[in-house]
């Protein structure tokens, strides 16, 4: 996370969606939602998992209230850079959403600048998957999510592709571009 960025943190995130998720078709559904401007871009100053998971919460709420809203990327500004602190985060925030009723409306994916699946090296460029200039929760609306699933000949591909896509370029290849998305 660079804190000399020129950009705000909504537009390195914006540059990281189209240069990197889009451009390289890691979400094969992203494409249309920047072309419709129906990616909301939330910044958050938490640092608490109880505040984050309070700014996630009305998220949700402002997702029920804007139907022409399809999706929420909230990014946590200063707050964990720690990925297991993160990873707390994330379960503390996806029991929640059971908690609040929210849980078969939305879906939460997550990206961290370290991100590391749990059967990976540090060094496998298939983590640059996962992996973003900020700590953020994605929240999904699982009704869109569920259409557009059905509509793509082979979805259980996606992750697959873009781990082979990922490793062929290599970790220096996406560790640049996202270094690009802050300029």
């Amino acid at each position: 996370m660079s804190t000399l960025s020129p950009l705000t943190p909504k537009q390195v995130m914006q540059n990281w969606v189209s240069s990197v998720i889009v451009k390289y078709n890691f979400c094969p559904f992203a494409r249309k939602e920047v072309e419709q401007n129906t990616i909301h871009y939330q910044v958050s100053q938490a640092t608490s998992h109880d505040d984050a998971v309070m700014a996630m919460l009305d998220e949700c709420a402002a997702l029920d209230s804007q139907p022409d809203r399809e999706t929420t990327l909230l990014m946590f500004e200063g707050g964990f850079s720690d990925f297991a602190d993160f990873l707390d985060l994330v379960d503390l925030a996806n029991a929640m959403l059971a908690v609040q009723g929210y849980e078969g409306r939305y879906q939460i994916a997550n990206f961290h600048p370290d991100y590391v699946f749990a059967d990976s090296e540090d060094d496998d460029a298939a983590n640059y998957t996962n992996r973003a200039p900020y700590p953020t929760l994605h929240l999904i609306r699982e009704q869109s999510m569920a259409r557009a699933l059905e509509s793509y000949d082979d979805p259980q591909s996606i992750p697959e592709n873009n781990i082979r896509l990922a490793r062929r370029k290599g970790e220096a290849f996406w560790l640049q571009l996202l270094k690009n998305c802050h300029k």
